[in-house]
């Protein structure tokens, strides 16, 4: 497992030449709970004029969709789902409610609307790299335990679920292609007298900084 997502779900909404635009953003598994939710959104906006609306599902992103919902053609769902794209997100459905404010915006227009509605969530709400790390418990003596803080410090690691009994137990997780590396330093470290086990992995979301450099409405 090792993809790129929102960090939550959540609402974004920004007025652009009078007309608001609603930004939903919902991390979904299926492409059947992407179009409930789109579903949801168009009955609660009942009143808006569009809900257009992206999905991108799968951890390589196998399945795409769009609607631009009756706002001319490739105004709006393909510029939202270009945005997803850009920023490799997937598991993800993006659906923008725009209420008509009187003013046209013409096909360009439309287009950095919609795109920028995306773009300004995804920045507001949050992206986060979900990936699954390798897990490895250690069993240590008191004085092994001791320096355990040193060997942390020089691999950048955090101990976890440490339990204080006749030894102490504790566990690491780390990027599966770096474990081997892990348990040799280990036992480097302890020359030899470590006791160490792999157990079950996790999955981990780590927070990720979108670049300001690109302009992903455009």
């Amino acid at each position: 497992m090792d993809y790129k997502t929102i960090k939550e779900d959540g609402i974004v909404e920004e007025i652009i030449k009078k007309s608001r635009f609603i930004c939903h953003l919902k991390r979904i598994t299926s492409e059947e709970e992407g179009r409930n939710y789109i579903a949801a959104i168009k009955k609660e906006h009942y009143k808006a004029n569009h809900s257009c609306s992206a999905m991108i599902i799968g951890e390589r992103g196998e399945i795409k969709r769009s609607s631009d919902d009756g706002e001319p053609s490739g105004t709006a769902g393909v510029p939202m789902l270009t945005v997803l794209e850009k920023q490799e997100l997937t598991n993800v459905v993006a659906v923008v409610t725009r209420y008509f404010g009187g003013i046209k915006l013409g096909a360009g227009g439309l287009i950095r609307a919609y795109a920028g509605s995306v773009a300004h969530a995804t920045k507001e709400i949050g992206l986060v790299h979900v990936k699954e790390q390798a897990g490895l418990e250690l069993t240590l003596t008191y004085p092994q335990y001791q320096v355990f803080a040193n060997f942390l410090e020089q691999e950048n690691l955090t101990e976890q679920n440490t339990q204080f009994l006749e030894q102490v137990t504790t566990e690491l997780y780390v990027d599966p292609e770096v474990l081997d590396v892990i348990q040799e330093r280990l036992i480097d470290f302890y020359q030899g007298k470590i006791t160490m086990t792999k157990i079950d992995p996790q999955i981990i979301e780590v927070p990720l900084e979108l670049s300001d450099k690109e302009d992903l409405s455009r």
